[in-house]
């Protein structure tokens, strides 16, 4: 079968490869419809998460038809059309039970105490191969996969295999209360579909920060407010907009690849933190593979960070699901704790997201197709990740087609 494979740092090809097979009596095989490639997969093509094995198949994001099913596997059946979710879980441990199915305590293979297990990701995650292929192992399939109504397109069921989950849980972990002024920082599609959870868990106002002018496009016509960091202080910009006070809760969703603004006002003021940056990058990214405009690591991985403290009101809350390596150790945690904050973060726990969400989608109260930018078949998979990485205008969700 074909299927995107990571060979190192900035390079990644599409190879022909062995089909999956049941390796476990939990296990299934999915003939992949759909997948889609997220900002998490730049990150191991950057070098900004470490640990990745040579021939690991990247993606974590999903839909298609079952296969093939293991002997253990109880509510499935070849045919039956899936979301893949994209953190396993064993669905009967003490943390699936709680719904906190993102700390499993079964599903990774490097023990319980490892934490998360997401297809296509590094050593610590696994590695389980990933689903930007033809076919897919699902081990833990059970709890993994979740059965697609029929009146819910593979097209509209690809974003609730991870990013439409992760948005929501985001704003969960801030805590979003009716009347709530909100800061988005990061208006990829992740902190997109933050701000549409943002307004359906009661948010009044909610401001969109970013340096790409068709991200900022995008979130207007869902009627938050932007602000363009190459054009003004983000900082600034709420304080001034919230009458000096700040924002009742922050979702961060950039991570460990931020970038400084390259002009305005606070290009000046983050000048002089070059060196604290660039020690930041040499932490994250010791091993990097940059090849023209493509592959660049960001250039500030604690930035969104420390405006997400600044700009926050005290006592006021965030919610962080932008990835941050674990080899990253700045955090403004005196300035956090100075304002008596509450810091929420982690990885979104699908399994128990994501079918309220569903039936969103099922009963037409949310529409993902808007935020889907880019359709293209796996063939093209390499040009749309170089597209996808520049940040090309217009580039938000690229849906890889197999069909």
């Amino acid at each position: 079968m074909k299927a995107l494979v990571w060979h190192g740092e900035g390079d990644i090809r599409l190879d022909d490869v062995a089909d999956p097979s049941i390796q476990d009596a939990n296990d299934a095989i999915v003939r992949i419809t759909r997948s889609a490639i997220c900002g998490t997969d730049l990150h191991f093509i950057r070098g900004t998460m470490a640990g990745m094995h040579e021939g690991t198949i990247l993606g974590h994001e999903a839909v298609g038809v079952v296969e093939e099913v293991g002997a253990s596997v109880r509510g499935l059946s070849p045919g039956d059309r899936v979301i893949v979710c994209s953190t396993m879980s064993c669905g009967v441990c003490r943390y699936c039970r709680m719904g906190q199915t993102a700390q499993c305590d079964v599903a990774n293979p490097n023990g319980p105490a490892a934490g998360t297990c997401f297809f296509g990701g590094p050593a610590p995650t696994g590695p389980v191969d990933g689903l930007q292929a033809e076919y897919a192992r699902i081990p833990w399939a059970s709890n993994t996969l979740i059965p697609i109504p029929d009146n819910v397109s593979d097209d509209d069921a690809i974003l609730l295999s991870d990013i439409f989950p992760t948005a929501w849980f985001g704003a969960q972990l801030a805590g979003i209360r009716r009347g709530d002024t909100v800061a988005v920082y990061g208006a990829g599609i992740v902190g997109q579909l933050a701000i549409a959870a943002a307004y359906r868990q009661g948010a009044g106002r909610v401001w969109a920060v970013d340096g790409v002018q068709t991200r900022l496009v995008k979130a207007l016509e869902q009627n938050a407010e932007v602000i363009d960091f190459n054009a003004e202080d983000p900082v600034e910009a709420i304080m001034d907009a919230t009458m000096g006070v700040g924002v009742d809760a922050v979702i961060e969703a950039v991570g460990v690849d931020a970038q400084r603004p390259a002009r305005g006002p606070a290009a000046e003021k983050y000048a002089a933190r070059t060196e604290q940056f660039a020690a930041e990058v040499a932490q994250t990214a010791p091993e990097t593979n940059v090849q023209g405009e493509n592959w660049v690591p960001g250039n500030a991985p604690s930035l969104s960070a420390q405006w997400a403290v600044e700009s926050v009101a005290k006592y006021g809350r965030i919610g962080m699901i932008g990835v941050f390596s674990p080899d990253l150790t700045s955090f403004p945690i005196g300035a956090a704790t100075n304002k008596n904050l509450t810091l929420r973060a982690g990885n979104c726990d699908h399994r128990s997201v994501t079918p309220p969400l569903l039936d969103l989608v099922a009963a037409g109260l949310f529409d993902p197709a808007p935020f889907v930018t880019q359709r293209e078949p796996l063939d093209d998979v390499v040009d749309a990740y170089l597209s996808f990485d520049r940040r090309d205008e217009g580039w938000l969700k690229t849906v890889l087609t197999t069909e």
